[in-house]
């Protein structure tokens, strides 16, 4: 029996998407309208995301404008951003929201820079969960003579290097966001 690595390696990519979601949501200073993703507001009884009840724009580097569909939204949108942890004060004109970005200080980049190899470091340990039961199912199937001695050496060969591509991907991926970070 030759193990199967397609749901494994589909975990890992998953890890990987969710690794870039998470770096989106953090505020490089510039305007990035992936700082609202985890925001929702309450909107007929459901809590919905703000890009689902409003379109988001960016007229310059700094600023967002949210223009609701519904403008009794306009205030839980407000209050929604105030209340999150994005440390933006939204400006509320009647019509149309507006985030204005402020450059980074030295702390906060500082700050925003550890958060980057945290989440990294969290995707990682991910990477290597999926590893580490990928190999413990396949143990498991060895101890029942399922498979070889050489085809469970084989099989950790491989889970070894889809393991060491992925964190390369990971490493990658938050050394862009730093360097995004540095130059801000």
């Amino acid at each position: 029996m030759k193990p199967e690595m397609k749901p494994f390696e589909h975990k890992m990519q998953k890890t990987l998407e969710v690794l870039d979601a998470n770096l989106a949501g953090i505020r490089a200073g510039r305007a990035n309208a992936g700082v609202l993703n985890k925001i929702s507001v309450d909107y007929y009884g459901a809590a919905s995301p703000i890009s689902q009840v409003a379109a988001i724009s960016s007229p310059d580097p700094r600023t967002l404008t949210i223009q609701p569909w519904d403008a009794s939204l306009l205030k839980a949108i407000t209050k929604a951003i105030q209340t999150s942890d994005i440390g933006i004060n939204p400006q509320n004109d009647g019509k149309v929201i507006r985030l204005t970005f402020p450059p980074l200080t030295e702390e906060r980049r500082k700050e925003l820079i550890k958060q980057v190899a945290k989440e990294g470091e969290a995707s990682k340990v991910a990477i290597r969960n999926i590893r580490r039961d990928a190999m413990d199912k396949w143990k498991a199937a060895k101890k029942k003579s399922e498979m070889t001695e050489d085809e469970l050496k084989d099989a950790e060969k491989e889970m070894q290097k889809l393991t060491d591509k992925y964190i390369k991907q990971i490493d990658a991926t938050t050394a862009k966001k730093s360097d995004e970070l540095k130059s801000v």
